[in-house]
This record gives structure tokens, C-alpha cells and sequence, in this order.
């Protein structure tokens, strides 16, 4: 059957997927497709979710290893793939209003998010309403940000950490290793006026 679907792809920061899981009647996890096809890293495989809707057809899936799993075993394989450093894209189908997919991308494996970090490629996905917002003042510049930013909008300029917030798509990989807490998720009209 060759059908055209329609789909939102959203990035999330960690607070939003613990959310979403935590008011998830069915929670499939499964194996990364892009990892298990690619094999270019060793980041772990088990880090998706079918959420849902698209909990109907998780088992159906072949090659992805699904099952069902409780709201705790989801938020603790999302917390291991969030550590590991993996961003959290959301599928939302045309006419629902939830997630029915949730991915924890990396940059080597996933098209997606290899597009836009590799070719500037951000119209293929909408950003998180939020993003980070930094607070100069507790910033120690221990680069802590710069190595766990994907997406390159957090380096190091003669030993002071730069950030450009034309670059987050609102992950919060950066916020949620803050050794001072000197970064915050801000809505991001507030941060880019």
C-alpha cells in the first residue's frame, strides 16, 4: 500500500517527552530505526517510544524490538538516552493533537537531525517553544555546554563560552548539565527580543 502521510516533527526538550510519557495510556519503546540501519555509533539502541495512536502499530514494526513498557521504564530509558546525549524529536501525525512517535536522535545516524547539523537543514523540523537562555553571571566557562550542544550553537572563544541562540532548537541537553544551573529554558520569543 503506498500512502502519503502528513507529520509534525518537533524537537523537545527533556521535560516535555516526561510529560508526554507520563500521560501516555500505551507506551511501546523500541529500538532506534536510523542506529539499527546505520550501526555509526554506540549510542544506545532501545531509546524510542511509540506513544498513543502510534502505540496500535508498534509491534508491527519488524526489526525494532517494541514492548510494552510502565511510565517508570520509559522515563528511565529516556533519562539514559538523554545522559547519552540524544535530542528528542516528536512525530505528530496530520488531525491528532498528541505525539504518536517520539525519537532520541543523534547526530551520525538520524537524517533528520544530521540534516540540520550537518547542512543547516532547520526547515525539516519545527523548533521546542522553549530555548536556552544563558545567565552570564554564574557561567564559569567550563565548556560543560559547548561539548553536550549538538548543534553547534554553544563554543568556546578564547576560553569564554559564545552561544548562538539562532542555532537551539530548544533541546535542553545544554540546561540539564549546567554544573552552575547558569542555563534555563525560556520561551523563545522572550529570549530572541
Amino acid at each position: 500500500m503506498n500512502a502519503e502521510i502528513e507529520a509534525e516533527h518537533r524537537v523537545l526538550d527533556l521535560s516535555e517527552v516526561e510529560k508526554i510519557l507520563r500521560g501516555s495510556e500505551n507506551i511501546f519503546l523500541q529500538d532506534c530505526g536510523c542506529r539499527t540501519i546505520h550501526k555509526n555509533c554506540d549510542n544506545p539502541l532501545d531509546t524510542c517510544f511509540s506513544v498513543n495512536v502510534g502505540s496500535d502499530y508498534a509491534e508491527k514494526w519488524p526489526g525494532q524490538h517494541a514492548r510494552r513498557v510502565t511510565v517508570e521504564e520509559a522515563l528511565a530509558a529516556l533519562r539514559r538516552s538523554h545522559e547519552a546525549g540524544l535530542v528528542h524529536m516528536a512525530y505528530v501525525f496530520k488531525g491528532e493533537e498528541k505525539p504518536q512517535l517520539i525519537c532520541s536522535c543523534c547526530t551520525c545516524c538520524c537524517h533528520t537531525l544530521g540534516g540540520i547539523v550537518g547542512h543547516g537543514i532547520t526547515t525539516q523540523v519545527l523548533t521546542s517553544k522553549l530555548m536556552a537562555e544563558d545567565d552570564d553571571g554564574k557561567c564559569i566557562n567550563c565548556g560543560v555546554c559547548v561539548k553536550r550542544c549538538v548543534l553547534g550553537a554553544r563554543t568556546m572563544v578564547a576560553g569564554k563560552k559564545a552561544y548562538d541562540a539562532s542555532r537551539c532548537l530548544g533541546c535542553s541537553l545544554c540546561t540539564t548539565t549546567c554544573p552552575t544551573g547558569a542555563i534555563k529554558l525560556a520561551e523563545r520569543r522572550k529570549v530572541q527580543d
